[in-house]
């Protein structure tokens, strides 16, 4: 039988956990120091491990811990687990625990920006709500999820915020229970708020053109053009690459994103090539107001090369969205930014994201099908572009109502 054995922090520390076993089949815990502080170790820990089990299955030795030497070791010789640290089943670990090492498991499988938003609402409001109550996954009943939900509705939260946790709570549960950790899922019992209505705020013609005018000098100016042309999302025009657009063509393609990770406390931006969905990589024609502005930028990026020589970053110059010293621009500086342009010049506050909306309101406002909205958006469904939209969508009322007005007979409509 091959031994086994685990990673354990200590002190500050990494330790090996060695499981050994005596003639009688009663098993006993060795501890081996590993010499690696915690802090950016764990995988060359859990490598050394693999090492130390083999060689201990093939030799009989262990590590003593101190200066590389090992020693022969048998169970009489080995230290007993400390009762803190004895295995439980994952059932009985704390409910908290049990939701970091789930969304930590998922980490590599969802979006960065899924990640960052499940790890914000696991530390944040649910650990302030369930850390006091001290539950065991086990003991976590649809009453005390329904009591949750109720809870943060009473303190103002919005019935779609709701949502969003009554999703983390269905889908840590779900994997419990196909893990065998559970028999139940208890958010089987726990009813999902019915979801408001969304009706986007956005721009009129007047009040984008007079945004445009006022940010011509602003950092954040050529970000808000390219958005309110496009209804491009935050992280596409942060994304948007040289080599993606064709002015030859007179083309611009939307294949890459920029978002946010938190690394080492500190949120840095990611790019990635993996979009929201399948319709989000999309070819546009290349507007000449937005290609005016794509050169002076082309212009003022070779410009601030020359001025900043060694310091400007050479690692985003195919990056269209790029600051003074080359570096990429981050997902949360727009966001702050944006709302602090608004204030400065007394303008109406929308999000930035609310720029594309405005983009698609004004689009079929103005005569634009839903379905050519849906595309120039790149939403994954013809359903979710009309379920924001289609209440603006008065002309094409008209239309009908004149062609049902001309079969039966009326010969006009009051304007």
């Amino acid at each position: 039988m091959k031994t086994t054995g685990s990673v354990q922090e200590k002190n500050g520390r990494f330790y090996f956990v060695v499981n050994l076993y005596d003639a009688n089949g009663k098993r006993k815990i060795k501890w081996i120091s590993t010499g690696l502080t915690v802090r950016g170790n764990k995988r060359k820990a859990e490598s050394m491990l693999r090492e130390v089990l083999l060689h201990y299955d093939e030799t009989g030795e262990l590590p003593t811990g101190r200066g590389g030497a090992y020693e022969k070791v048998d169970a009489k010789t080995a230290k007993p687990l400390p009762q803190h640290l004895q295995p439980v089943s994952k059932s009985e670990m704390l409910f908290l625990d049990y939701l970091n090492e789930w969304v930590q498991v998922h980490k590599a499988s969802i979006q960065p920006a899924t990640f960052i938003s499940y790890n914000r609402m696991i530390t944040g409001r649910i650990t302030q709500y369930f850390e006091p109550l001290g539950l065991k996954l086990c003991e976590v009943t649809p009453q005390v999820l329904d009591e949750f939900q109720e809870k943060i509705l009473l303190e103002g939260y919005t019935t779609n915020t709701v949502i969003h946790y009554h999703a983390i709570f269905g889908k840590a549960f779900k994997d419990a229970v196909r893990k065998d950790y559970l028999e139940t899922n208890p958010m089987l019992k726990v009813d999902r708020p019915k979801k408001n209505s969304f009706r986007p705020n956005f721009y009129s013609k007047d009040e984008v053109q007079q945004l445009l005018e006022v940010s011509q000098d602003d950092p954040l100016h050529l970000c808000i053009l390219i958005t309110a042309y496009y209804g491009l999302r935050r992280s596409e025009v942060l994304g948007l690459k040289w080599s993606s657009i064709d002015f030859e063509r007179k083309s611009i393609t939307i294949n890459h994103k920029v978002t946010e990770q938190l690394v080492n406390g500190k949120y840095v931006p990611v790019v990635s090539d993996v979009m929201k969905n399948k319709t989000s990589c999309r070819t546009l024609p290349l507007i000449p107001a937005v290609e005016e502005e794509l050169l002076k930028q082309k212009e003022k990026q070779q410009l601030y090369r020359k001025l900043f020589k060694k310091s400007y970053s050479t690692e985003y110059l195919d990056f269209v969205c790029t600051d003074q010293e080359g570096k990429l621009i981050r997902p949360n500086f727009v966001t702050e930014h944006f709302d602090w342009l608004l204030t400065k010049y007394g303008l109406k506050h929308i999000r930035f994201h609310d720029l594309r909306h405005s983009c698609a309101s004004l689009m079929v406002m103005n005569g634009v099908s839903m379905k050519q909205v849906q595309e120039w958006l790149g939403h994954s469904t013809f359903s979710t572009t009309a379920d924001i939209y289609a209440h603006l969508d008065y002309k094409s009322k008209q239309g009908s109502a004149g062609v049902i007005a001309n079969l039966l007979g009326e010969s006009k409509l009051p304007k």
